[in-house]
Order: structure tokens, then sequence, then C-alpha cells
């Protein structure tokens, strides 16, 4: 004769278990992943550091009644990826030139008493930064199919010149109102951003103050960028 079932009347325990972790190779790719993603992250804060850092110093400790002398360009307007050519008919996709800093001018082939003008300023502003001056790479944008003039070509040696469509710079230069592209200087940091434009028609004697400009930025983003092109 069998037994009657035991019934069991106290209640019943839920115990919560945690899932397995991962061991093995698992466990190894799991932490190989999330050290590349940490590293990654490393890198890319050490790379943007120090550009955070110059925009900061030069757009916000500023001591008091301190002001730049160009017009400070905002919002931000990238090198455009457009074709330009070098003077012996290269092509050259113009944000070729990131990583420097570019002390850009505009005029036509022909160059008037204006356009040499600021050629001049150009070179003797980068010279003036003395053994900083090879990381500002003085340009100058040609608008038109106009021949140079030969007599030029010495003194542009240090120089980049190219043609660009007169279409595309002026879609990414601004002209101050009342005035066109040719009567400024401009300023591209090194990320291919234009940065800041000079006052039109400026003299050698306020040139000084456009000085102050570039040696307060060269000292601001001081590890920034690279010296001379490869």
């Amino acid at each position: 004769m069998s037994s009657a079932p035991v019934h069991d009347d106290r209640p019943l325990g839920l115990t919560v278990h945690s899932l397995p972790e991962p061991s093995g190779p698992l466990q190894t790719a799991t932490v190989n992943t999330r050290g590349g993603r940490l590293r990654m992250l490393l890198v890319m804060l050490v790379c943007a550091a120090p550009v955070i850092a110059s925009y900061f110093t030069y757009y916000v400790i500023r001591p008091d009644g301190r002001r730049n002398f160009g017009e400070l360009i905002d919002p931000q307007r990238p090198l455009p990826s457009v074709q330009a050519q070098t003077l012996d008919n290269k092509p050259v996709v113009l944000t070729a030139l990131k990583g420097q800093w570019l002390f850009v001018s505009v005029a036509g082939g022909v160059c008037d008493d204006a356009c040499q003008h600021h050629l001049y300023l150009q070179r003797q502003l980068r010279e003036g930064l003395g053994k900083e001056k090879d990381r500002l790479d003085w340009v100058w944008l040609i608008n038109d199919d106009a021949a140079v003039n030969q007599a030029l070509l010495p003194a542009l040696k240090d120089a980049t010149v190219l043609r660009v469509p007169a279409v595309e710079l002026a879609k990414w230069l601004p002209a101050e109102k009342g005035h066109v592209l040719t009567d400024h200087l401009f300023l591209v940091d090194p990320l291919g951003n234009l940065m800041m434009r000079f006052p039109a028609d400026m003299a050698a004697d306020t040139a000084l103050k456009a000085k102050r400009d570039l040696d307060r930025l060269m000292r601001a983003a001081q590890f920034w960028d690279r010296a001379g092109r490869d």
C-alpha cells in the first residue's frame, strides 16, 4: 500500500542569479574592445585639446580693453573642396592647404598696385613672426585667367599662388559692406576655417596692429599646427 504524497506548506523561495560573466576568448575580446574604445577616446581628446585651448585663450581669456584688429568671422566658413590650379597648371584641391595658418589675399593675375601692396604686407608680416613664420603660409588666390607678371615671381618664391574660380571665392570669403574681396586680407586657421578678415585698404602703419593679432594667435595655438609643408 503506497503512502499519500506529502504536501510541503513552506513558501517557495526565489533566488536571483546573475548572468555568467564571459570567460576565456570571449572575455578577452570584450576587454580589448573596451580598451580600444577608451584609447581612441583619449587620442581624440589629446588631439582636440590644443584646438580647444587656443580658441579658449584667444576668444575668452583676454584682458579687458584688448581688442583684435581683424574682424572675427562667425559662423565658421571652412575651406571649400574646389579645384584650383598652380601657375604651372597642376590641379590642387583647396582643402589640401589645411594644416597651417593661411594668410590670404585675392586679386587678378595682372596684380595692380593694391595687389602688390597686399603681397608686400603678407610677406613682411610673415617675416615679422621670426622663428614662427613657417607656421604661416601666405597665399595669393588669383580669381581670373590673366597671366601673372613674370617680374613678380622672384618675390613669390615663398608664397602659395593658386588660381581659383571667382564664383567659388565669392561664396567662401565675405567682403565688408561697401568693399570687394580684393580689398581685404584674410586669415584661415589650421583646421581650414576662415577665422579673421582684416580691414580694407590696410596701410603699412596699421599693419602693426595686424601683426599683434598674428603674434597672439601663434602663441595661443603653439602646438596646434606644424611648420612648413611636407
